[in-house]
Protein backbone atom coordinates (compact mmCIF):
# COMPACT_ATOMS: atom_id res chain seq x y z
CA UNK A 1 0.00 0.00 0.00
CA UNK A 2 3.11 2.16 0.10
CA UNK A 3 3.64 2.45 3.76
CA UNK A 4 5.73 -0.42 4.14
CA UNK A 5 9.38 0.76 5.50
CA UNK A 6 11.35 -0.15 1.72
CA UNK A 7 13.67 -3.30 1.59
CA UNK A 8 16.65 -1.05 0.17
CA UNK A 9 16.42 1.72 3.33
CA UNK A 10 19.49 1.12 5.32
CA UNK A 11 18.62 1.00 8.88
CA UNK A 12 20.66 1.54 12.13
CA UNK A 13 20.04 -2.13 12.48
CA UNK A 14 21.60 -3.10 9.16
CA UNK A 15 24.65 -0.95 10.18
CA UNK A 16 25.38 -2.93 13.25
CA UNK A 17 24.78 -6.34 11.88
CA UNK A 18 27.74 -5.27 9.25
CA UNK A 19 30.11 -4.38 12.16
CA UNK A 20 29.41 -7.75 13.79
CA UNK A 21 26.15 -7.23 16.42
CA UNK A 22 24.02 -9.85 17.23
CA UNK A 23 20.45 -8.30 16.64
CA UNK A 24 17.00 -9.28 17.92
CA UNK A 25 13.74 -8.00 17.64
CA UNK A 26 11.02 -8.85 20.04
CA UNK A 27 7.04 -7.53 19.59
CA UNK A 28 5.06 -4.89 17.58
CA UNK A 29 6.49 -4.52 14.02
CA UNK A 30 4.49 -2.67 12.42
CA UNK A 31 6.67 -1.82 9.22
CA UNK A 32 4.67 -3.00 6.97
CA UNK A 33 1.42 -3.04 4.96
CA UNK A 34 -0.87 -5.84 4.67
CA UNK A 35 -1.68 -7.80 1.36
CA UNK A 36 -4.43 -9.72 0.07
CA UNK A 37 -5.57 -12.48 1.46
CA UNK A 38 -5.62 -11.00 4.85
CA UNK A 39 -4.05 -12.82 7.75
CA UNK A 40 -7.15 -13.56 9.53
CA UNK A 41 -6.65 -13.73 13.20
CA UNK A 42 -9.00 -13.24 15.78
CA UNK A 43 -9.43 -9.52 16.61
CA UNK A 44 -8.22 -8.60 13.38
CA UNK A 45 -10.98 -8.36 10.86
CA UNK A 46 -12.51 -6.11 8.35
CA UNK A 47 -12.16 -5.14 4.07
CA UNK A 48 -8.05 -4.20 5.21
CA UNK A 49 -6.81 -6.39 8.49
CA UNK A 50 -3.00 -4.79 9.27
CA UNK A 51 -1.45 -7.14 11.39
CA UNK A 52 0.77 -8.62 8.79
CA UNK A 53 3.98 -11.39 8.48
CA UNK A 54 7.33 -10.05 7.78
CA UNK A 55 9.25 -12.23 5.62
CA UNK A 56 13.11 -12.52 6.49
CA UNK A 57 14.86 -10.80 3.65
CA UNK A 58 12.21 -7.66 5.24
CA UNK A 59 13.44 -7.62 8.60
CA UNK A 60 16.59 -5.39 8.28
CA UNK A 61 19.35 -7.92 9.72
CA UNK A 62 17.42 -8.67 12.90
CA UNK A 63 18.02 -12.56 13.18
CA UNK A 64 16.30 -13.55 16.87
CA UNK A 65 12.64 -12.79 15.68
CA UNK A 66 9.34 -12.78 17.89
CA UNK A 67 7.43 -10.22 16.41
CA UNK A 68 3.79 -9.63 14.65
CA UNK A 69 2.71 -6.12 12.79
CA UNK A 70 -0.12 -4.78 15.17
CA UNK A 71 -2.39 -6.68 16.86
CA UNK A 72 -4.39 -5.41 19.82
CA UNK A 73 -5.94 -7.87 21.72
CA UNK A 74 -3.25 -7.50 24.74
CA UNK A 75 -4.28 -10.76 26.66
CA UNK A 76 -3.53 -13.02 23.82
CA UNK A 77 -1.32 -11.37 21.62
CA UNK A 78 0.09 -13.39 19.03
CA UNK A 79 3.43 -13.75 17.17
CA UNK A 80 5.70 -14.99 14.23
CA UNK A 81 9.33 -16.54 15.52
CA UNK A 82 12.11 -16.65 13.12
CA UNK A 83 11.66 -19.41 10.82
CA UNK A 84 7.75 -19.12 10.90
CA UNK A 85 5.97 -18.59 7.11
CA UNK A 86 3.16 -16.52 7.11
CA UNK A 87 0.39 -19.12 8.27
CA UNK A 88 2.05 -20.49 11.57
CA UNK A 89 2.06 -17.77 14.19
CA UNK A 90 0.75 -18.91 17.20
CA UNK A 91 -1.27 -17.09 19.98
CA UNK A 92 -0.23 -16.69 24.24
CA UNK A 93 -2.03 -16.60 26.91
CA UNK A 94 -0.43 -14.05 28.45
CA UNK A 95 -0.30 -9.91 28.77
CA UNK A 96 1.76 -9.01 25.55
CA UNK A 97 4.63 -6.94 27.77
CA UNK A 98 5.05 -9.53 30.49
CA UNK A 99 5.54 -12.31 27.49
CA UNK A 100 7.88 -10.07 25.78
CA UNK A 101 10.02 -9.15 28.65
CA UNK A 102 10.20 -13.05 29.61
CA UNK A 103 11.50 -13.80 25.71
CA UNK A 104 13.79 -10.56 26.14
CA UNK A 105 15.37 -12.16 29.57
CA UNK A 106 16.01 -15.40 27.85
CA UNK A 107 17.83 -13.68 24.77
CA UNK A 108 19.66 -11.38 27.30
CA UNK A 109 21.12 -14.35 29.27
CA UNK A 110 21.93 -16.57 26.25
CA UNK A 111 24.23 -13.50 25.57
CA UNK A 112 25.81 -12.92 28.56
CA UNK A 113 29.17 -15.31 28.29
CA UNK A 114 29.31 -14.43 24.35
CA UNK A 115 31.83 -11.67 23.27
CA UNK A 116 30.11 -10.51 20.20
CA UNK A 117 28.05 -7.34 21.31
CA UNK A 118 24.50 -7.22 20.74
CA UNK A 119 21.62 -4.84 19.75
CA UNK A 120 17.88 -5.63 21.04
CA UNK A 121 14.73 -4.28 20.62
CA UNK A 122 11.52 -4.84 22.99
CA UNK A 123 8.64 -3.19 21.46
CA UNK A 124 5.65 -3.27 23.66
CA UNK A 125 2.00 -1.85 22.16
CA UNK A 126 0.36 -0.59 25.31
CA UNK A 127 -0.90 1.85 26.42
CA UNK A 128 -3.02 1.01 23.48
CA UNK A 129 -6.16 0.92 22.43
CA UNK A 130 -7.99 -1.99 24.41
CA UNK A 131 -6.76 -0.27 27.40
CA UNK A 132 -9.17 -2.61 29.30
CA UNK A 133 -6.72 -5.32 28.47
CA UNK A 134 -4.47 -5.42 30.98
CA UNK A 135 -4.26 -7.61 34.16
CA UNK A 136 -6.12 -6.86 37.28
CA UNK A 137 -3.20 -6.14 39.53
CA UNK A 138 -2.53 -3.19 37.55
CA UNK A 139 -6.15 -2.20 37.47
CA UNK A 140 -6.61 -2.27 41.39
CA UNK A 141 -3.85 0.37 41.38
CA UNK A 142 -5.67 3.25 40.28
CA UNK A 143 -9.81 1.93 40.67
CA UNK A 144 -9.64 5.00 43.24
CA UNK A 145 -7.98 7.39 41.68
CA UNK A 146 -9.93 10.90 41.89
CA UNK A 147 -10.15 11.33 37.88
CA UNK A 148 -12.23 14.54 38.72
CA UNK A 149 -9.57 15.95 40.80
CA UNK A 150 -7.12 15.23 37.67
CA UNK A 151 -9.57 16.87 35.17
CA UNK A 152 -10.15 20.32 37.21
CA UNK A 153 -6.52 21.12 36.42
CA UNK A 154 -6.79 20.56 32.29
CA UNK A 155 -8.63 22.81 30.82
CA UNK A 156 -7.60 20.81 27.36
CA UNK A 157 -10.54 17.76 28.89
CA UNK A 158 -13.48 18.59 27.76
CA UNK A 159 -16.21 18.38 30.46
CA UNK A 160 -18.07 15.75 31.66
CA UNK A 161 -21.26 14.36 29.90
CA UNK A 162 -19.48 15.38 26.47
CA UNK A 163 -18.63 12.24 24.02
CA UNK A 164 -14.72 13.48 24.54
CA UNK A 165 -14.83 14.11 28.10
CA UNK A 166 -16.60 10.56 28.73
CA UNK A 167 -13.65 8.94 26.69
CA UNK A 168 -11.27 10.35 28.95
CA UNK A 169 -12.61 9.69 32.34
CA UNK A 170 -13.32 6.07 30.76
CA UNK A 171 -10.26 4.93 29.79
CA UNK A 172 -7.54 6.87 32.12
CA UNK A 173 -7.75 4.78 34.94
CA UNK A 174 -6.72 1.61 32.63
CA UNK A 175 -4.27 3.78 30.56
CA UNK A 176 -2.64 4.61 33.74
CA UNK A 177 -2.64 0.90 34.64
CA UNK A 178 -1.19 0.15 31.04
CA UNK A 179 1.72 2.52 31.80
CA UNK A 180 2.58 0.84 34.90
CA UNK A 181 2.36 -2.55 33.75
CA UNK A 182 5.02 -1.55 30.60
CA UNK A 183 7.17 -0.30 33.62
CA UNK A 184 7.45 -3.04 35.69
CA UNK A 185 7.75 -5.30 32.94
CA UNK A 186 10.95 -3.23 31.40
CA UNK A 187 12.05 -2.71 34.88
CA UNK A 188 12.66 -6.72 34.73
CA UNK A 189 14.72 -6.17 31.65
CA UNK A 190 17.20 -3.97 33.68
CA UNK A 191 17.20 -6.21 36.31
CA UNK A 192 18.57 -9.21 33.93
CA UNK A 193 21.47 -7.00 32.79
CA UNK A 194 22.29 -5.59 36.15
CA UNK A 195 22.17 -9.76 37.35
CA UNK A 196 24.65 -10.60 34.03
CA UNK A 197 26.76 -8.05 34.35
CA UNK A 198 25.92 -6.11 31.38
CA UNK A 199 24.10 -3.18 32.57
CA UNK A 200 27.22 -0.70 33.00
CA UNK A 201 28.19 -0.94 29.19
CA UNK A 202 25.02 -1.26 27.29
CA UNK A 203 23.07 1.83 26.80
CA UNK A 204 19.62 1.11 27.37
CA UNK A 205 16.53 3.44 25.75
CA UNK A 206 13.47 3.88 27.04
CA UNK A 207 10.84 5.78 24.97
CA UNK A 208 7.94 5.52 22.94
CA UNK A 209 7.19 6.71 18.94
CA UNK A 210 4.23 9.09 20.26
CA UNK A 211 1.78 9.84 23.25
CA UNK A 212 -1.84 10.30 22.58
CA UNK A 213 -4.79 12.64 23.15
CA UNK A 214 -7.23 10.40 25.46
CA UNK A 215 -10.24 12.50 24.40
CA UNK A 216 -8.09 15.85 25.26
CA UNK A 217 -9.04 18.62 23.04
CA UNK A 218 -11.62 16.50 21.48
CA UNK A 219 -8.85 14.17 20.02
CA UNK A 220 -8.81 10.38 20.90
CA UNK A 221 -5.41 9.81 18.65
CA UNK A 222 -1.98 10.53 18.25
CA UNK A 223 -1.78 11.99 14.40
CA UNK A 224 -2.32 15.64 15.93
CA UNK A 225 0.12 18.44 17.01
CA UNK A 226 -0.81 18.60 20.53
CA UNK A 227 1.48 18.14 23.32
CA UNK A 228 -0.37 14.78 24.37
CA UNK A 229 0.25 13.25 21.45
CA UNK A 230 3.77 14.79 20.78
CA UNK A 231 5.76 14.95 23.75
CA UNK A 232 6.90 11.67 25.30
CA UNK A 233 9.69 10.92 27.63
CA UNK A 234 13.06 9.53 26.89
CA UNK A 235 15.17 7.82 29.33
CA UNK A 236 18.82 6.91 28.27
CA UNK A 237 21.27 4.80 30.69
CA UNK A 238 24.82 4.08 29.83
CA UNK A 239 26.63 4.19 33.39
CA UNK A 240 29.83 3.58 31.74
CA UNK A 241 29.84 6.98 30.13
CA UNK A 242 26.67 9.08 31.20
CA UNK A 243 26.60 10.56 34.47
CA UNK A 244 22.74 10.84 36.03
CA UNK A 245 21.53 13.81 34.91
CA UNK A 246 17.58 15.48 33.71
CA UNK A 247 17.20 17.44 30.94
CA UNK A 248 14.12 19.30 30.19
CA UNK A 249 14.82 21.56 27.21
CA UNK A 250 16.37 19.06 25.03
CA UNK A 251 14.09 18.87 22.07
CA UNK A 252 14.77 14.90 20.71
CA UNK A 253 12.53 13.47 17.69
CA UNK A 254 12.05 9.30 17.38
CA UNK A 255 14.09 9.21 14.30
CA UNK A 256 17.14 11.04 16.07
CA UNK A 257 17.88 8.26 18.29
CA UNK A 258 19.11 6.24 14.84
CA UNK A 259 22.13 8.70 14.03
CA UNK A 260 23.15 9.73 18.24
CA UNK A 261 23.22 5.98 18.91
CA UNK A 262 25.69 5.42 16.49
CA UNK A 263 27.67 7.79 16.93
CA UNK A 264 27.77 6.87 20.49
CA UNK A 265 29.00 3.77 19.52
CA UNK A 266 31.99 4.35 17.45
CA UNK A 267 30.27 4.57 14.53
CA UNK A 268 29.31 8.03 13.05
CA UNK A 269 31.29 7.30 9.80
CA UNK A 270 28.77 4.58 8.98
CA UNK A 271 25.81 6.88 9.57
CA UNK A 272 24.31 7.05 5.92
CA UNK A 273 24.29 10.30 3.96
CA UNK A 274 20.86 9.60 3.51
CA UNK A 275 19.71 10.13 7.04
CA UNK A 276 18.04 13.76 7.90
CA UNK A 277 17.85 13.54 11.61
CA UNK A 278 19.85 14.86 14.03
CA UNK A 279 22.94 13.34 15.76
CA UNK A 280 22.68 14.23 19.33
CA UNK A 281 25.06 12.08 21.08
CA UNK A 282 26.89 15.10 22.84
CA UNK A 283 23.99 16.31 23.90
CA UNK A 284 23.15 12.68 25.35
CA UNK A 285 26.41 12.26 27.00
CA UNK A 286 27.27 16.20 28.36
CA UNK A 287 23.76 16.81 29.17
CA UNK A 288 24.68 20.29 27.99
CA UNK A 289 23.20 22.34 24.69
CA UNK A 290 20.12 21.75 22.34
CA UNK A 291 18.12 24.84 23.20
CA UNK A 292 18.40 25.83 19.87
CA UNK A 293 17.45 22.72 17.84
CA UNK A 294 13.91 23.01 16.05
CA UNK A 295 12.42 19.58 15.42
CA UNK A 296 10.48 19.05 12.44
CA UNK A 297 6.81 17.58 12.76
CA UNK A 298 5.14 15.94 10.11
CA UNK A 299 1.75 14.09 9.76
CA UNK A 300 1.77 12.68 5.99
CA UNK A 301 -1.75 11.22 4.44
CA UNK A 302 -0.63 7.97 3.11
CA UNK A 303 -3.52 8.04 -0.08
CA UNK A 304 -3.11 11.44 -0.18
CA UNK A 305 0.63 13.14 -0.22
CA UNK A 306 -0.99 16.76 -0.87
CA UNK A 307 -2.88 16.27 2.26
CA UNK A 308 -1.49 16.91 5.87
CA UNK A 309 0.48 18.96 8.12
CA UNK A 310 3.74 20.24 8.46
CA UNK A 311 5.17 22.39 11.74
CA UNK A 312 8.15 22.95 14.01
CA UNK A 313 8.70 22.54 17.27
CA UNK A 314 10.76 24.99 19.21
CA UNK A 315 12.01 25.10 23.27
CA UNK A 316 9.03 27.43 23.51
CA UNK A 317 6.14 27.51 20.64
CA UNK A 318 4.43 25.16 18.38
CA UNK A 319 3.93 26.05 14.78
CA UNK A 320 2.13 23.96 12.25
CA UNK A 321 0.45 24.53 8.71
CA UNK A 322 -2.18 22.18 7.55
CA UNK A 323 -2.90 21.52 3.89
CA UNK A 324 -5.81 20.13 1.80
CA UNK A 325 -4.41 19.09 -1.53
CA UNK A 326 -1.96 21.03 -1.90
CA UNK A 327 -3.41 24.60 -0.45
CA UNK A 328 -2.85 25.93 2.70
CA UNK A 329 -5.84 26.17 5.07
CA UNK A 330 -5.09 26.22 8.38
CA UNK A 331 -2.07 27.40 10.40
CA UNK A 332 -1.56 26.86 14.27
CA UNK A 333 0.68 28.69 16.54
CA UNK A 334 0.73 28.03 20.14
CA UNK A 335 2.85 29.47 23.04
CA UNK A 336 3.60 26.89 25.29
CA UNK A 337 5.24 28.68 27.87
CA UNK A 338 2.45 31.12 28.65
CA UNK A 339 -0.10 28.89 27.41
CA UNK A 340 0.79 25.24 28.59
CA UNK A 341 -2.50 23.31 27.82
CA UNK A 342 -2.57 24.86 24.32
CA UNK A 343 -6.06 26.65 23.85
CA UNK A 344 -4.84 29.51 22.41
CA UNK A 345 -3.78 29.74 18.80
CA UNK A 346 -2.33 32.93 18.21
CA UNK A 347 -1.49 33.08 14.42
CA UNK A 348 -3.57 35.65 13.77
CA UNK A 349 -2.39 37.73 16.11
CA UNK A 350 1.56 36.91 15.74
CA UNK A 351 1.87 37.35 12.12
CA UNK A 352 5.90 38.41 12.43
CA UNK A 353 6.36 35.40 14.59
CA UNK A 354 4.42 33.33 11.94
CA UNK A 355 6.47 34.97 8.86
CA UNK A 356 9.44 33.56 11.05
CA UNK A 357 8.44 30.07 11.56
CA UNK A 358 6.89 29.57 7.82
CA UNK A 359 10.40 30.92 6.34
CA UNK A 360 12.07 28.48 8.78
CA UNK A 361 9.80 25.66 8.06
CA UNK A 362 10.30 26.04 4.54
CA UNK A 363 14.24 25.91 4.27
CA UNK A 364 13.84 22.65 6.18
CA UNK A 365 11.63 21.29 3.81
CA UNK A 366 13.65 22.39 0.80
CA UNK A 367 16.17 20.89 2.18
CA UNK A 368 14.85 17.05 3.01
CA UNK A 369 13.32 17.41 -0.74
CA UNK A 370 9.56 17.74 0.72
CA UNK A 371 7.30 18.35 -1.92
CA UNK A 372 5.25 20.32 0.62
CA UNK A 373 7.29 23.21 0.38
CA UNK A 374 5.83 24.36 -2.65
CA UNK A 375 2.41 25.05 -0.98
CA UNK A 376 4.29 27.61 1.65
CA UNK A 377 5.09 31.07 0.62
CA UNK A 378 7.83 33.36 2.79
CA UNK A 379 6.36 36.58 1.97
Amino acid sequence: MGVELSQDTRCWSDVLKDQGYQTGYIGKWHLDAPYKSYVDTYNNHGKVTWNEWCPPERRHSFDHWIAYDTYDYHLKPMYWNKTAPRDSFYYVNQWGPAYEADRAIEYLNAQKDKQQPFALVVSMNPPRTGYELVPDNYKEIYKDLDVEALCANRPDIPAKGTPMGDYFRENIRNYYACITGVDENVGRIVQALKQNGQFDNTIVVFTSDHGICMGAHGNTGKDIFYEEAMRVPVIISWPEKIKPHKDNNLMVAFADLYPSLLSMMGFKKEIPETVQTFDLSEEFISGKGGKDIVQPYYFVQFDNHATGYRGLRTHTHTYVVHATDGKIDDVTLFDRAKDPHEMHNIADRQPKLVRQFNKQLKEWLVKTDDLFASYLTTK
